[in-house]
């Protein structure tokens, strides 16, 4: 009997990383967790607003994402904003190694959800935006937004 693929459900999303960076890749890494966190996450308690990504010694660490304590967890709770290991392959840390190296380029969480039962967190190599690019994204949002309600107001 084949396993169904349940949808991904979605913890939380870092809206502020795409404003703030160009994101260049995408990879998918797993979090290691201790119980109490992820019934927490099961409940949506979760946020990675202010959370970056930094390689240390061959591993790689998620600083800043605020996993609210369990409310039924008691002394099992961990300290909310404690350093959490990302789990990636060896080959794919030392390339994003050699890439933050270069000028320019950091990591940062883009969105955390359950992928098959298991939090997963996507991570993006991204490239820090200069003021006007930043200006010029919010120019091509408000002239889209704008296209979109002259054309809803034809169709009504």
């Amino acid at each position: 009997m084949a396993k169904e693929k349940e949808p991904q459900k979605l913890i939380a999303n870092n809206k502020k990383a795409y404003h703030e960076y160009f994101i260049e890749e995408t990879y998918e890494a797993g979090i290691s967790l201790h119980g109490t966190e992820v019934k927490s996450m099961r409940m949506g308690k979760c946020s990675i607003k202010e959370s970056f990504i930094r390689i240390e010694d061959g591993e790689i660490f998620v600083y800043g994402m605020h996993v609210s304590p369990y409310e039924k967890g008691n002394i099992f709770n961990k300290d909310p904003l404690r350093v959490k290991k990302l789990l990636l392959h060896k080959y794919e840390i030392n390339k994003l190694a050699g890439k933050v190296a270069e000028k320019g380029y950091t990591l940062v969480p883009l969105q955390v959800y359950f992928k098959n039962g298991k939090v997963k967190t996507q991570i993006g190599l991204a490239r820090g935006k200069k003021l006007y690019d930043k200006r010029e994204s919010i120019a091509k949002k408000d002239q889209r937004r704008e296209m979109e309600r002259d054309f809803k107001v034809r169709n009504l």
